[in-house]
Order: C-alpha cells, then structure tokens, then sequence
C-alpha cells in the first residue's frame, strides 16, 4: 500500500467524482481509479461502488475510509516530526472558524507565522455544523467556535476569550447610547442582523425571547461587513460580537454601546483527540494558550467611547 492511495481514496469522498479526484491530486483519472482498484486488491474488499460514474462507497468503503483519514493524518505527523527533528516545522494548518470569529484570528494567525514560518495556513469560514464535521473527519487541525456547544463532547479545548455583545449605532447621541440599552429598547429600533441560520443570530434571537420582546429586524445578511455597511450608510442598527469592532475603521462615525443583561458566550479552539499531537497542530495549540486576546478585546468597547 502507498500513501497516495490513500489520498486518492480521500479525495475521491471529498468530491464523489473520479475526474474531480484525481484533478486534486495531479494525476491522470485512469491512474486514479486503477490506484484505488490495486488498493481493493490487496484488501481483498470491494471499496468503491462503480458505473457509468462514481455511485458511491460500500458499507465495507466507509468504514475502510475512516481509517484511511487516520492513516493520512498520521502520516502528515510523521513527516511534521521529521522537519521538527531538522529544528523547522514545515506543513500546512487547517483553521475552520465560525464566521464571527474571524476577525479575531489575525492576532492568532500573525504570532504563529512569526514562530512557524515554514508553516502555510489556510482558513475557512465554516458553520459549526460543517467545522465539527470536518475536525471528525480529519480534515481540519484546529476549530474556532463556541465552547458551551453541546456537540464538542470528546475534542479538546481551549478558551480563548468571552464574545460580549453590542449595540452598533450610527447616532452617538441616540437616547439609548446615554447608558446600557435593555433588550427592550434595542427590540424598537430597526435592525439588521445575521441570517437565522447562523449561529451568533441564533444567541440574539434567544435574548430578545428571554427579554419577552419581538426585534423589528428589517435587513438580514450573512456577511458581517454588510452589517457595518448599513450601519454606517443607512441609519439601521446591529447587535455585534465585540471582537468584530477590530474589524471596522470606525473614525468616531460609529458607536459600540454594550448591552443589558449582557449577553456574553465562551469562545476558543477545539482539536480531536491525538497522541502524539502533530507538531503544526501542537505549536498552534501552544501559541494560543499563550494569547491574551480577552485584554485587547475589551479595549476596543473603550476606545469607541
């Protein structure tokens, strides 16, 4: 058995199309496919499904591809060990984070390149959904999310900061910016929120339950950017994570105003399980635990009053 078998067989599942596949892995689809056929023969077990096209893996495939996931994770451990042993790690790190995290993530992503410089790092914007699915399957290293998500049960973790809330406004001498504004309040003014399927808008829309009010939400996107824009440029408002404030170049043309009852939630990376932990993913983990992002977070409530 070859390592690129294996990597075949994953990137097969990743697409479930041999063309695709085998484009991934820079080889020809004819390759590909008489690969995996080699691999079934010396397994003696029938893998994938065939047709006219790619039908799918056999009950025995899947389970067989789970292992393959391992094997292609320990491998790329293994050859992080090696580069380490040379005194550099070299590899990639793969970084999910739910998207209201991400403006956070260059104060993470900076100090690590600084420390790893032959390391590449590739981020995805992914829903919690969709992250702890693909750290399952071995596909990512490390996930940005929040914490106090039942589903994380088994992977490890590391907090990171609180996520606070608050109030984006246009008007610094709107009544409510005078002090904390009550969900209540914030319920009468016209909103734009993240879309409903989003994870942050959920937390929102149990606040305003929990408050007994209905918010008069008249914009939803799912870009975090086009909330600032509509803050700034048409009169609306938003509830925010405070860590997004580092994101916009406010100029005093915006205010953040924190909200009462605060509505506050963990945040922080989460791993699977591994012994040893591969070096790109251990140098990552130690990284962070040594941030103190909670500090420069709070600041920027400050600096916008």
């Amino acid at each position: 058995m070859f390592i690129r078998q294996v990597h075949y067989l994953i990137a097969l599942a990743k697409t479930g199309h041999f063309g695709r596949a085998a484009e991934i892995c820079n080889v020809s689809q004819p390759a590909l496919s008489t690969a995996i056929q080699h691999l079934e023969e010396e397994l003696g077990v029938v893998i994938v499904r065939r047709g006219q096209r790619f039908q799918g893996f056999t009950p025995e495939g899947e389970r067989l591809l789970q292992w393959a996931r391992i094997l292609a994770r320990d491998w790329e451990g293994m050859r992080q060990e090696a580069a380490l042993c040379s005194r550099q790690i070299t590899g990639t790190l793969r970084i999910g984070a739910i998207p209201t995290t991400l403006a956070v993530t260059p104060q993470f992503t900076g100090p690590y390149q600084a420390e790893c410089p032959g390391v590449a790092i590739q981020l995805l914007s992914l829903c919690a959904e969709d992250l702890i699915r693909q750290l399952d399957r071995f596909e990512l290293d490390l996930g940005l999310t929040y914490l106090d998500d039942p589903r994380l049960k088994g992977f490890r973790t590391l907090s990171l900061y609180r996520e606070r809330h608050v109030l984006l406004a246009r008007d610094p001498d709107l009544p409510v910016a005078t002090g904390k504004p009550t969900w209540a309040d914030i319920a009468e003014l016209p909103l734009c929120l993240l879309t409903p399927n989003m994870q942050n808008r959920r937390l929102i829309d149990a606040a305003f339950r929990e408050a007994g009010v209905s918010p008069r939400v008249v914009l939803e996107t799912d870009s975090v950017l086009a909330l600032y824009a509509h803050v700034r440029c048409a009169g609306l408002y938003s509830v925010v994570p405070h860590s997004l404030l580092s994101l916009f170049e406010m100029r005093q043309e915006v205010t953040a105003i924190p909200v009462n009852p605060e509505l506050s939630r963990s945040i922080g990376f989460i791993s699977r399980f591994h012994d040893p932990m591969p070096p790109v993913q251990e140098s990552a983990w130690n990284i962070a635990a040594r941030l103190d992002l909670q500090a420069r977070l709070d600041a920027l409530i400050n600096a916008m009053n």
